[in-house]
């Protein structure tokens, strides 16, 4: 195939793509309608694109490669000694997404080597040979087809994409060689044979329209054999030949929908967020969430403080600092009308004049004195002994009787302090009372703290009164 012969190929493959493109742009103006290609969504899926597509080509071949090494012929030549050989075929696409698809390719044609030194020597141990021409009967691949780049002249659509190939493939080939230079005389055929080889290429595509784009491409070919051109080299590298090629390609498949090898991802999300139908539904969202936070707020508000939302507090006005039970109302644990928070007693039934304390009705014992205590103390005094042994003796004369001990605190101190300090008080009795022979059953302890004062405690001698244990008689 002659330089003149490739230029007719390639422009006859432009011709037809062109011819495709004008009768797909002037076919909508013979109609009274127009047909408009429905938008597609980002995440809409596969289902919403065209992903088949069928293509046809034709080219010319070198045995040789542009990243260098030759085959059996022309070991010492360079890239312009090479005839170039005519191929043409066909391709059948799936696109997966915008950026891969496999694609079956087959093809047909012919390879020509020439050997400008073939007077000079042998080559391979076989004999001087001029030149050699494989024609190849079928070449059948399956290829990955990877879209690395594009361009969409400033239109957000892709115009060009630039893309990559590599895959497996089985090719059928008959190697003649010849003793002559222009592939004429003295030939040598070599017979069919089929071989498996691994095709790489580059390219890029040009849409023409939105069916029609344009193919240019370069592929590499490398054969697992060393008897593609005829000569056998003593298996010292395996043969491999170039094929370029320019052809169109067809998008199959409905007009309504875009083809997926063309898709901008980005230009979709950019018209997905420019969509005044979106924008409207994101500003009822906003609507929708600020009266969801509105009402959450609502729920959370608590009037008066007590950690019970205003919706479920049967008790809203309670006072600051109360404690509530889960439905807002002050936590009364004996149940005697005063809450625990005011109650002296919480866990006794008292009454309101004593801020929540029981009345005692049972008299103290006959002609027995309280036992008083120093400041901040329950430690017993030794003026307290007398008594003490008094009313141990009544004790153990009498196992039927039972004693309460009674403790109480003056007003100096926290209330929680002074509690614990009466019943300290009541305590340090009882021991001194079981230690001298008396049932530890027949003794209980309370403390009262500073609720219940029998004088001020104003004045120290107030104070020192309030600081005591007095017995009560069961």
């Amino acid at each position: 195939m002659n330089y003149s012969t490739l230029k007719k190929t390639v422009a006859l493959s432009l011709a037809v793509a062109f011819a495709f493109t004008a009768n797909a742009q002037d076919a909508p103006a013979a109609k009274t309608t127009t047909t408009t290609t429905t938008p597609a969504k980002v995440f809409g899926g596969r289902m919403q694109y065209r992903t088949w597509t069928v293509g046809v080509n034709g080219g010319f071949t070198v045995p040789a490669l542009i990243i260098g090494g030759t085959n059996d012929f022309g070991k010492n030549l360079g890239f312009g000694d090479y005839s170039f050989g005519e191929y043409y075929g066909l391709s059948l696409r799936k696109q997966f997404s915008h950026t891969f698809g496999l694609q079956a390719n087959v093809n047909r044609g012919h390879v020509i080597s020439y050997n400008m030194n073939s007077g000079t020597g042998l080559l391979g141990g076989t004999g001087p040979y001029g030149s050699a021409k494989t024609e190849v009967q079928y070449d059948v691949n399956l290829s990955g087809v990877f879209n690395f780049a594009t361009v969409d002249f400033l239109k957000r659509q892709n115009s060009a994409n630039f893309y990559a190939t590599a895959g497996y493939g089985v090719i059928g080939y008959n190697p003649v060689v010849y003793q002559t230079y222009d592939v004429a005389a003295g030939s040598v055929d070599n017979g069919d044979i089929t071989e498996a080889y691994i095709p790489i290429g580059l390219g890029v595509k040009v849409k023409l329209s939105e069916r029609v784009a344009l193919d240019l491409g370069y592929e590499m070919k490398f054969i697992d054999s060393d008897n593609f051109d005829g000569v056998n080299a003593n298996g010292n590298s395996n043969d491999k030949f170039s094929y370029t090629h320019a052809g169109i390609e067809i998008s199959l498949g409905s007009k309504s929908k875009p083809d997926l090898n063309w898709v901008n991802p980005v230009a979709l999300m950019y018209d997905e967020l420019k969509d005044p139908t979106l924008r409207q539904e994101v500003e009822a969202l906003k609507g929708r969430v600020t009266n969801l936070e509105q009402a959450v707020e609502d729920l959370k508000k608590d009037s008066d403080g007590d950690g019970v939302a205003d919706h479920l507090d049967k008790c809203p006005n309670t006072p600051a600092g109360a404690k509530v039970d889960g439905s807002g109302c002050e936590l009364d644990t004996d149940g005697d009308g005063v809450p625990d928070w005011k109650d002296k007693c919480p866990t006794e039934a008292g009454t309101a004049e004593l801020n929540g304390c029981p009345e005692i009705s049972n008299a103290t014992m006959k002609d027995v004195d309280n036992i008083q205590f120093e400041f901040n103390s329950s430690v017993l005094a030794t003026s307290s002994y007398a008594t003490l042994d008094k009313i141990s003796a009544s004790l153990r004369a009498d196992a039927a009787l039972r004693l309460q001990l009674d403790g109480h605190a003056s007003e100096e101190g926290t209330e929680a302090y002074n509690l614990q300090l009466s019943l300290d008080r009541a305590n340090a009795v009882k021991t001194y009372l079981v230690n001298s022979g008396v049932d530890a059953k027949s003794i209980i302890t309370k403390g009262y703290g500073e609720s219940r004062p029998i004088a001020s405690n104003a004045t120290e001698a107030g104070r020192l009164a309030n600081r005591r244990v007095e017995f009560r008689q069961q």
